[in-house]
C-alpha cells in the first residue's frame, strides 16, 4: 500500500510546490483546505504528491498533483484501494483529467460532474470595483450599511482580532437551523483560527463600533489566485456581506498587485448560496468531477 500519513504542518511549503501544478484544479488543491477540512492524508512519490481523504463520511482520492500524472500514477491508486478492500473514488477532476483518465481506460471509469461542486471565480478587480450597471444593487447595499453605520471600520486580522473572528463565526453557526449540517465547517473554521498563521491565511474583521460584524478569510491558492476559505456576517447587520466581500477584494489587490483572480468556492447546491454567487457575476467556474471503475457501484453520487 501506499504510506499515506496524515498531513503535517511542517509539510506546507514542501508540498505546496506540488500542489501549484494543481491549482488550476481548485480549492480542493489549497494545502490550507487539505489541512482545515475532514482527515487528510498525503504521501510524496517522486515529484508528486497522493492524497487520500476521509471527508464527509466518504473515502476518496483526490488526483495527484504534480506536473507528470500517468498512467501509473493511476495504478498505484487502483493497486491501493484494492489492498485496502475500498472502492476506488478519484476527486477534483477538471476537463483534462477526465481526458486523460478516458484516453488511458476506454470505457472503463464513470464521470460525475454535478453543477454543485462547481467553483465560482471572479475578476479581482470586479469585486473591489463593483462597476457598472450589474453592481448597482451591490453598491446600493454597501451605501445603505456605510449610512447606517457610519462608525464601521475594516481591521485585519490579527491576535487581537482573531477572537471576535471567532466569536463572530460561533454565533453564525448558532442561528442556522438545526437541520443545516454545518459539524464539518465548524470543525474546519476552528482549526484555522488554530493555526492561522502557519497556514498563511489572512483576512479581514468589519467592526460596528466595538461589535464584530462580518469576518472573511482567504489563502493563496496559485500565483494569480486568492482562495476565500470564510467569509461570515451577523444577520443583524444587513449589507455586510457586501461590505466585507469588497474590502477583502481591495486588500488583496493593494498586497498582492499579481493575484487577478478570488476564488469563491463553490455553493454545495444550495439555491440561495448560488443566487448569491451568480449575483457577483463570476468571471469564470472551475469544473470539478469525480470518478469510479464501472465495475464498482455508488449510490451517493
Amino acid at each position: 500500500m501506499i504510506p499515506f500519513e496524515r498531513l503535517t504542518l511542517e509539510q506546507k511549503s514542501e508540498y505546496d510546490a506540488l500542489l501549484g501544478h494543481a491549482a488550476h484544479r481548485g480549492c480542493a488543491f489549497s494545502f490550507a483546505n487539505l489541512y482545515i477540512w475532514g482527515r487528510q492524508c498525503a504521501a510524496r512519490v517522486d515529484d508528486l504528491l497522493l492524497l487520500f481523504s476521509h471527508f464527509g463520511g466518504k473515502t476518496m482520492y483526490p488526483y495527484p498533483a504534480g506536473a507528470h500524472v500517468t498512467r501509473d500514477t493511476i495504478e498505484l491508486l487502483i493497486a491501493d484501494a484494492r489492498e485496502r478492500g475500498i472502492p476506488l473514488r478519484l476527486a477534483g477532476l477538471n476537463t483534462k483529467d477526465v481526458e486523460d483518465l478516458e484516453r488511458w481506460y476506454p470505457g472503463q471509469f464513470r464521470f460525475h460532474c454535478g453543477r454543485e461542486g462547481h467553483e465560482y471565480v471572479y475578476a479581482i478587480d470586479d469585486l473591489a470595483d463593483l462597476k457598472g450597471k450589474r453592481y448597482q444593487p451591490k453598491r446600493n447595499h454597501i451605501n445603505r450599511f456605510l449610512n447606517e453605520h457610519p462608525d464601521a471600520v475594516i481591521r485585519p486580522l490579527s491576535d487581537e482580532t482573531l477572537p471576535d473572528a471567532k466569536a463572530l463565526a460561533d454565533r453564525w453557526h448558532q442561528l442556522r437551523s438545526p437541520e443545516e449540517d454545518a459539524g464539518m465547517e465548524l470543525v474546519a473554521l476552528n482549526r484555522a483560527f488554530a493555526h492561522w498563521k502557519e497556514l498563511g491565511l489572512e483576512g479581514l474583521v468589519l467592526y460596528v463600533g466595538d461589535e464584530p460584524a462580518a469576518m472573511t478569510m482567504g489563502s493563496r491558492l496559485s500565483g494569480d489566485t486568492v482562495d476565500v476559505h470564510f467569509e461570515k456576517a451577523d444577520p443583524d447587520f444587513p449589507g455586510a456581506y457586501a461590505v466585507i466581500n469588497r474590502a477583502f477584494a481591495r486588500h488583496i489587490r493593494e498586497k498582492y498587485p499579481d493575484v487577478k483572480f478570488l476564488n469563491r468556492e463553490d455553493d454545495m447546491g444550495l439555491e440561495g448560496l448560488r443566487k448569491a454567487k451568480l449575483s457577483y457575476h463570476p468571471h469564470h467556474m472551475v469544473e470539478k468531477c469525480w470518478a469510479h471503475l464501472v465495475t464498482e457501484e455508488f449510490h451517493d453520487y
